[in-house]
């Protein structure tokens, strides 16, 4: 009998992907899918391919070889915009904002690019009211802390309004209240979209994952919930440690 999971549609899938870099196999091989709605964390040591593996999905590099799928097309070396003109939200790990504008004007122009100009203002408030950023509406952006960037960064991303969201290390060089609040927001986001979020720290891991793919060598080691995962001996022998 199948599961709830394996009736959900296939949005991502990736066969046979592969990237190298001369006679390093930064990825090799991998076979990954991600269903409709789902949350997936990919984790690793540095160097275990997860990274670049992000890079191949979201169109930062062209795959040596090995496909690409995004709900039935083929965005196999597709560049970022082709794969955002999809429906596909993408935050990589430095904020790319306006430091001079406020926060409601970054959220806004973000907004501008998908939308006309009344959509995009109430779109902008319904994001700002989502992610409860009304307090730094107002707040110029290069004066914001760093979570308070990402946090952003992350409403210019959802008020595009995508039906997946890529995200690479959201919760870096955040302080512990900021982490919460990250994985508050991701939750939050993960009831209208699908969500990939590469990341390293394991205590923000916990905060949201349902299933986690562990990345060794290029290829996955394993895919399951967080609990399995840190009760397994392969997966502590090459990432978790005493950490677990």
């Amino acid at each position: 009998m199948k599961s709830d999971r394996d009736r959900r549609e296939v949005i991502v899938e990736t066969r046979s992907l592969s990237m190298h870099f001369g006679g390093v196999r930064a990825v090799e091989e991998v076979d990954f899918r991600l269903y409709d709605k789902e949350l997936r964390c990919l984790i690793g040591p540095n160097g275990a391919g997860k990274s670049t593996f992000f890079k191949c999905l979201t169109g930062q590099l062209r795959p040596t070889f090995g496909e690409v799928i995004i709900r039935n097309q083929d965005t196999t070396g597709s560049e970022p915009h082709e794969i955002a003109g999809l429906g596909v939200g993408i935050k990589t790990q430095v904020p790319n904002v306006f430091d001079g504008l406020s926060v409601d004007e970054n959220i806004w122009l973000s907004a501008r690019r998908w939308n006309n100009g009344r959509r995009a203002r109430a779109i902008t408030t319904e994001t700002i009211e989502r992610l409860k950023l009304g307090e730094i509406r107002r707040e110029t952006v290069g004066r914001l802390a760093h979570g308070q960037r990402q946090w952003v960064e992350l409403g210019m991303v959802v008020v595009a309004e995508p039906w997946l969201v890529l995200l690479d290390e959201p919760a870096a060089g955040m302080t512990l209240e900021e982490t919460a609040r990250t994985a508050e927001l991701i939750k939050e986001i993960n009831t209208q979209a699908a969500l990939i979020v590469v990341e390293h720290d394991m205590q923000f891991i916990r905060m949201i994952s349902q299933q986690v793919t562990v990345f060794h060598e290029g290829k996955i080691l394993m895919e399951d919930t967080m609990e399995a995962i840190s009760n397994d001996k392969r997966a502590r022998e090459v990432y978790l440690g005493h950490r677990a």
